[in-house]
């Protein structure tokens, strides 16, 4: 029996009630789009926003320097968890080139921000997530479903062997706990890339790395004891790893995967494997815009001010076609998320 969740079967070339070729489906929305203006840079919007991330920063930081050696540092290391996840967020705006048109800038943006300012390595999370915007949800071509430590489907439970065979068990009880090393995670899969031949600048992306890590560790440990520093170090990456869990769990875990062989046109592939997350203002501002997923998915260099006009043109598109379009809250979406991952898991524990 199939996985329901699972993409395995072409879908028909024509719409049955327009006739509209499936290669021309997208081509229509992105006619609509560009009508509508929604794919023009927005400069004045992201001189904003990462002027209030510098500044946030800058108060971090400051903050850090007056407080000294104290216990209360631990409440400036949860702002600056904050600060980093919003970092991060623009690092992904700056890769997808939806604050400048030019590969420099956008380059030599997101290379301070993500290596400098983050500790990740730019390049190798492009080539990471570049590969997971062309093939979504796709169980042997995105890298963000490979059975590293997690399972995603069934199928990787069948096959999975040593820590994810062990962890896949229970892998929905533990998956927040897990988030809080993703900040390490992130940093250490940066280093490790350096010697891989597709990294374009490994030392200068090296050097940025370093000299991030010489500034964090060399200020925490000459400003704060010890016991302060690792417990800083503790609080600071443990809920960073969870915010960018946080922003990209939603997204596609718990979508249905596609297997090898499925043959789905560009618009049903990334509509039919992403999830969008209602909330308004504070979920647009906390998930920087990454909750209109199945937008960015199809737009990926849309700014993010105009994906909410973008969600509403694309949502009555797909009713036209016919196309399956979800959307739910963001407890919701975390709820849909772990659902998936328990049955996913269960061959692993119900096995001998």
């Amino acid at each position: 029996m199939v996985n329901p969740t699972v993409l395995v079967e072409s879908l028909p070339t024509r719409d049955q009630e327009t006739g509209r070729a499936k290669g021309s489906d997208f081509s229509e929305l992105n006619r609509r789009m560009a009508d509508a203006g929604l794919l023009r840079r927005r400069p004045l919007y992201y001189t904003v926003r990462f002027g209030v991330v510098a500044l946030a920063l800058a108060a971090g930081v400051a903050a850090f320097l007056v407080l000294g050696d104290s216990w209360s540092q631990l409440f400036v290391a949860v702002g600056l968890a904050v600060v980093f996840g919003q970092l991060g967020l623009a690092a992904h705006d700056l890769a997808h080139r939806q604050v400048f048109t030019r590969r420099r800038p956008s380059e030599t943006g997101g290379l301070l921000v993500a290596n400098l300012l983050l500790g990740m390595s730019y390049g190798w999370w492009m080539n990471k997530h570049t590969r997971h915007h062309a093939n979504p949800n796709h169980e042997e071509k995105d890298p963000d479903v490979s059975p590293d430590i997690l399972v995603w489907s069934r199928g990787q439970a069948s096959r999975a062997k040593g820590l994810p065979r062990f962890i896949g068990r229970h892998q929905a009880a533990l998956f927040f706990p897990l988030l809080t090393l993703e900040g390490l995670n992130l940093s250490f899969n940066s280093f490790k890339a350096l010697r891989s031949p597709s990294m374009k600048r490994p030392v200068l992306e090296g050097t940025l790395l370093v000299a991030h890590f010489v500034l964090y560790f060399g200020g925490l440990f000459t400003v704060l004891s010890p016991g302060k520093a690792l417990a800083f170090i503790a609080v600071h990456q443990g809920l960073f790893g969870i915010y960018l869990g946080s922003v990209f769990a939603p997204n596609h875990k718990g979508m249905p995967m596609i297997e090898e062989g499925a043959r789905l046109d560009f618009l049903r592939r990334q509509v039919l494997t992403s999830r969008n997350v209602r909330g308004g203002f504070l979920v647009d501002a906390f998930m920087g815009g990454l909750n209109y997923q199945i937008e960015h998915h199809l737009f990926p260099s849309m700014p993010t001010p105009a994906l909410g006009e973008a969600q509403v043109i694309t949502e009555r598109y797909c009713a036209e076609l016919g196309i399956p379009y979800h959307q739910t809250g963001l407890l919701a979406s975390h709820r849909e998320a772990l659902r998936h991952m328990r049955s996913v898991g269960e061959p692993l524990r119900t096995a001998r």
